[in-house]
């Protein structure tokens, strides 16, 4: 029996303890979190079970995707480049909304995020470019290299940002670093930063400028309504229309960036507006957890953080488990990161090393933005934790990379062996 059960749960130790671990937080957490979703549907058991078998048919995929040689992975790529691009057109024209942006295909019985295939499939994309243009003499990847992979990464990361620009950052920020450990020479890195420094002032001078010019065309509305027809403004209202499906995102962007503007104002002349409301909360439960939290299940913010289960779960595990519950979350990460590089680094070709790291990178990354959000230490973005949060798609494609990080343990440890 025990051998069977070891044949079911191959690869590194070390990941499946991690994987296993986040998996139980998550189906605590998530049922205790769930509370607005209780109210709505007035079933309690109705989230829990919707998770769990979300958790199950992640497990079973990575369980799936674990038994599939690593050489494989390869032979997907122009398959998935095709079907990333195709849904990231499909999810901007036709998807339905959340939170004011497109970000889902809505299919019979289920939907599911374009962007959680695309972040895979660059990674994979970015792994296997890299990897086949290392040089004979061993002294990193050859210069043409960067050029592949932004040809390929780059229109992906712009289709995705235009709705979604966390997951845009995150992902162009997993390949950046892939690039840096496969050893793109340094002089083009350092081009690159440039380049990014420079269109990321570009960037938040639009937004805000942009913005501005939305602000103006709405009071050009409230103008109108009141009979204040001669006030001038810069924004035709005949073209708001045009105007808002072009510029539609500027606007929560300038929000989220300007977000921590309140920051000095004194106690008793805060006010909890619809800015900061979600902040507010989050804080208001770390605060009140202390050294062992209230005990799972025991949350009162949970009640007022609108996503509780997802972007703000963090917040709910801290208040719930206290600082050694955020301080044993945060060390899960660091696990998976550390033993995910012992196994790159015993990895015989560069191809595995590289896919196993930046899957890894795209889960640490985004658990690290995660976390900083729900502490109140950078600017609201809408990331849930991986492996963690309330998701549907995000739940399962999160476990499929833990099975490809593990299937590049299996081919590791067969080299070890040889050896």
């Amino acid at each position: 029996m025990e051998k069977k059960i070891g044949n079911l749960f191959k690869g590194d130790k070390g990941i499946w303890t991690v994987f296993l671990f986040l998996c139980l937080i998550s189906i605590v957490e998530v049922f205790s979190a769930s509370s607005t979703l209780t109210y709505k549907t007035h079933n309690y058991l109705s989230p829990l079970i919707y998770h769990l078998g979300m958790i199950l048919v992640g497990v079973v995929v990575a369980i799936v995707t674990l038994n599939i040689p690593c050489r494989y992975f390869k032979l997907i790529t122009p398959l998935m480049l095709l079907i990333t691009y195709a849904t990231l057109l499909w999810v901007l024209v036709w998807g339905e909304s959340i939170n004011g942006a497109n970000r889902v295909i809505q299919l019979p019985g289920f939907t599911f995020q374009p962007s959680e295939i695309a972040k895979g499939t660059m990674v994979l994309t970015a792994a296997q470019i890299l990897s086949a243009m290392q040089r004979d003499d061993d002294s990193g990847a050859d210069p043409v290299a960067m050029k592949y992979v932004l040809f390929l990464v780059v229109p992906a990361t712009l289709l995705i940002g235009l709705e979604n620009l966390s997951t845009a950052v995150l992902l162009f920020g997993v390949i950046f670093t892939m690039m840096f450990l496969a050893r793109v020479p340094l002089k083009q890195m350092g081009k690159l930063t440039g380049v990014l420094v420079l269109l990321a002032g570009m960037f938040l001078g639009l937004v805000f400028w942009m913005a501005k010019l939305d602000k103006e065309g709405q009071e050009l509305e409230l103008a109108e309504q009141n009979g204040q027809t001669e006030q001038v403004v810069k924004v035709d209202k005949k073209d708001k229309s045009a105007w808002d499906k072009l510029t539609h995102r500027f606007w929560t962007w300038k929000n989220r960036i300007a977000g921590k503007e309140d920051k000095n104002v004194p106690a008793e002349e805060y006010k909890v507006t619809d800015k900061n409301f979600q902040v507010t909360h989050a804080n208001l439960a770390i605060a009140t957890s202390g050294i062992i939290g209230k005990g799972p299940g025991n949350s009162v913010e949970r009640d007022y953080l609108p996503q509780a289960f997802s972007d703000f779960i963090y917040a709910i595990i801290i208040e719930e488990m206290g600082l050694f519950g955020a301080v044993a979350v945060v060390f899960l990460y660091v696990i998976l990161l550390f033993r995910t590089a012992r196994i790159a680094g015993r990895c015989e070709n560069n191809f595995p090393a590289f896919l196993a790291m930046g899957l890894t990178l795209l889960l640490v990354y985004q658990a690290i933005i995660n976390m900083c959000v729900a502490v109140d230490f950078g600017i609201v973005t809408g990331q849930p934790l991986p492996l963690v949060s309330k998701g549907g798609t995000s739940t399962i494609v999160n476990c499929a990379y833990i099975g490809v990080i593990l299937s590049v343990s299996r081919s590791a440890k067969r080299k070890e062996k040889t050896e």
